[in-house]
């Protein structure tokens, strides 16, 4: 186990790294172009699903580059507008409205994630869990409020949660809630899946390479430049602000090819109540804020196994949780403890996605 004083990491494309690398020369609108025009990359910045994107296409033409980045910002949309419980038209919000009353009906995209949620449930234990809805809604009222959930109250949610409860029919593609107030939160792996409908956008599109970061979930594919075969990604100390992103900014740099890198903590995303700080992830048996690991990064052929992997793990803990990825074929994880001085704890094939420090 490698030990290190740090504070906290975040996860960032470490862009500084890899314009400098690919040579980019970046003009009007954000595009970049390769000398002698031979290969052509565009890359673009948009909000979208609560957090700002960024997509990176390479084609043999810039126009087809674009036209690939447009495809792909679309998909993030199209899930976005599917999956998300913030928007009350989305087709989740449906079926949280509906799903005890009825049998519901929904997309196949919709249905696919559900399945893969309950695989990713029965895999960890139940430590993976999109039924926390009624847990998350109720620490959300508690944000705005500003008093925190009682243990009545927390008790009365977790009774909602349990993958078990729902019924999933694949032949019809329906969806029902067995527990009447059951909701689901999709927030562990519906970016990862958008990530992925990106992804197979822009290669439909006759992208040669690519990259798609949706708030620091990220997966990339072929050749970033020329005479380049990794993307780098960076772990990048919080006590940095991004303007300042640069030499020595880094804890480590991953080098990443055809691959997805996902990473959950208590310091991207939390709860803020009457002063004190809940994780945004919610531990199923508890119905508290998952605090047994500051940081979880996971690197994986997709970026919806990537997704769901790190939400895992970071209920799980760090013993659990590397059982868990040992047990997977094509993922790796890197995880960071809590505490004054933590420690920087890698499953078995980490280090061959180490580029070093920078």
């Amino acid at each position: 186990m490698e030990s290190k004083k740090v504070h906290r990491i975040s996860i960032a494309v470490f862009f500084v790294l890899v314009l400098a690398l690919l040579y980019f020369r970046v003009g009007e609108g954000g595009s970049s172009i390769w000398p002698k025009g031979r290969v052509s990359g565009d890359s673009n910045q948009r909000l979208v699903m609560g957090t700002f994107a960024r997509i990176v296409a390479v084609a043999m033409d810039r126009e087809v580059a674009i036209a690939c980045m447009e495809a792909g910002f679309a998909e993030l949309e199209a899930v976005d507008e599917s999956m998300s419980d913030y928007k009350a038209g989305s087709e989740l919000s449906r079926l949280n409205a509906e799903g005890f009353r009825v049998a519901v009906s929904v997309s196949d995209a919709l249905f696919e994630v559900l399945e893969r949620s309950v695989e990713y449930s029965k895999k960890s234990g139940g430590g993976f869990d999109v039924t926390v809805g009624a847990i998350v809604d109720l620490f959300r009222g508690a944000k705005e409020k500003g008093e925190r959930p009682t243990e009545e109250e927390i008790a009365a949610a977790k009774e909602k949660v349990g993958y078990e409860k729902l019924v999933l029919d694949r032949e019809k593609k329906t969806v029902r809630f067995a527990v009447d107030g059951m909701r689901i939160d999709l927030g562990g792996i519906a970016k990862g899946y958008a990530i992925d409908e990106a992804i197979l956008a822009m290669k439909k599109g006759g992208a040669i390479g690519g990259m798609v970061d949706v708030g620091g979930d990220i997966r990339c594919f072929g050749a970033p430049g020329k005479g380049k075969d990794v993307w780098l990604v960076g772990l990048q100390d919080p006590s940095v602000e991004k303007d300042d992103m640069g030499p020595g900014k880094y804890l480590l740099v991953l080098k990443l090819a055809d691959a997805a890198i996902a990473t959950s903590g208590d310091y991207r995303r939390f709860v803020m109540v009457d002063g004190e700080k809940y994780s945004h992830i919610i531990t199923p048996s508890s119905g508290e804020g998952a605090k047994k690991l500051s940081s979880v990064t996971i690197i994986s052929k997709t970026a919806i196994d990537a997704d769901a992997l790190a939400t895992s793990v970071s209920v799980l803990g760090a013993e659990k949780g590397l059982e868990l990825i040992e047990g997977e074929r094509q993922a790796e994880a890197i995880l960071i403890t809590p505490g004054p001085e933590y420690e920087i704890i890698k499953s078995s094939g980490a280090e061959k996605y180490l580029h070093g420090k920078y």
